[in-house]
């Protein structure tokens, strides 16, 4: 079985950044870039390796924030996983499958820092962890645990999933781009609980986006009320 993993690197350039570059004088103009790691979405059991879930897990520890695409729409000739679509039982199955596998990481953690004598620095860490765990085991993230700066120190190299920020993408059809529909408000509710963001892409635009000039992208922006820049491409995590 071949996993293929895809790195996209997107330079962003603000209209304001070449106004900023020629007030200042600056000799040297250095855009702000991201990564996005695209790989296939989880599927339930990832934590105990279905689908090779452990090597996306893996992937997943090295990123700073996890972008989750949620389908937002009916389409009968994309058949969904489980035969049905249900944005917000689809984000519970990511967000168990995050929270089973940093559970079986801090346990493994606190297995080691408990043998033998135990130096400040991993009294710290197994103090911190413990109280993450017991968050984790009520279904709760990472992210709700407040931690002082020397925990947060002391936890970072371990790079916990449900730790990481998170941002919704709602994905939908062309006519929803703009103002979303009755999914996406499930996932907005939701989201604003955990005091995450949520943001509208459309995979079925964006395809088509790829192949138009200047002009006629931003003619077929125009139509579904989108700005250029506004919408993104599908990427999962």
């Amino acid at each position: 079985m071949i996993m293929i993993m895809m790195i996209i690197r997107v330079v962003t350039t603000p209209q304001r950044l070449d106004v900023l570059a020629d007030m200042s004088k600056s000799e040297k103009v250095v855009p702000t870039s991201l990564a996005f790691v695209d790989i296939a979405g989880l599927v339930a059991g990832a934590s105990k390796g279905e689908g090779l879930g452990n090597k996306f897990l893996a992937n997943i520890r090295e990123c700073d924030a996890i972008v989750h695409v949620v389908r937002c729409f009916e389409d009968a000739n994309i058949v969904h996983v489980d035969g049905s679509v249900d944005p917000l039982r689809d984000i519970d199955t990511i967000n168990l499958e995050l929270i089973l596998s940093d559970i079986e990481q801090i346990e493994r953690t606190l297995q080691r820092a408990k043998k033998g004598k135990q130096s400040d620095q991993q009294k710290l860490l197994a103090g911190a962890l413990e109280r993450i765990f017991e968050a984790l085991n009520s279904d709760k993230p990472a992210r709700f645990v407040e931690l002082d700066p020397d925990e947060e120190l002391a936890v970072k190299s371990l790079g916990l999933l449900t730790k990481k920020p998170v941002i919704y993408a709602a994905n939908v059809i062309d006519t929803d781009l703009s103002a979303g529909n009755e999914m996406v408000d499930k996932v907005r509710q939701f989201a604003g609980k955990e005091g995450a963001e949520v943001v509208i892409i459309s995979a079925q635009v964006e395809s088509e986006l790829v192949d138009l000039d200047p002009d006629e992208r931003k003619e077929f922006l125009d139509d579904p009320g989108v700005k250029e820049g506004e919408s993104c491409a599908a990427f999962i995590l």
